[in-house]
């Protein structure tokens, strides 16, 4: 699938999900302490799901150990780290919830990207400079150039969303 067929796949489904925006209801009102809870409940849950995805062999329950401030032998020294980093990164992410501090911005993406991305990255924290690819696909990742542009377009596409439900599914 190359950027053009992406692009029109993301508006139109942006579309179809406005179209149904003015109508959608939700049976269940967003409950923002309900949300916080079940964050902070799922904590461990998440972090173990987004390294695994990121290729980290740790299993659930030495991440859980690590996260209890106990090392687990046997795995190198960056895949306890990527989970400390996320560790962290919820952390900020939750404080900032919770003092209703979070904004659909560059500057608090790049604030959680820096912790997630520490000793990962060459530039920990910033958009990319450079043309990357993705391995076992002939996808093309946007320019370099065009990031700080399609980051300010999504944002003004998912802030219309009036759904919250809808656009958090958006955002994610």
């Amino acid at each position: 699938m190359n950027r053009e067929n992406i692009d029109i796949e993301l508006n139109t489904s942006l579309n179809e999900i406005d179209a149904v925006n003015s109508s959608y209801h939700i049976a269940v009102k967003p409950d923002k302490e309900f949300a916080l809870f079940l964050f902070k409940k799922d904590k461990i849950d998440y972090i173990y799901n987004i390294c695994s995805l990121e290729g980290n062999p740790m299993t659930f329950p030495e991440v859980q150990t690590l996260l209890d401030g106990i090392t687990v032998g046997g795995h190198k020294i960056e895949d306890e780290q990527q989970v400390l980093n996320q560790n962290k990164s919820i952390s900020l992410l939750f404080s900032i919830l919770q003092n209703k501090e979070f904004k659909l911005d560059k500057e608090t993406f790049c604030k959680l990207n820096k912790i997630v991305s520490e000793g990962e990255s060459l530039k920990p924290g910033e958009f990319r400079t450079a043309q990357v690819t993705i391995g076992g696909t002939d996808y093309i990742p946007p320019k370099a150039d065009k990031l700080d542009e399609l980051f300010i377009q999504g944002v003004k596409k998912i802030s219309k969303i009036e759904n919250p439900v809808i656009r958090s599914f958006i955002f994610f």
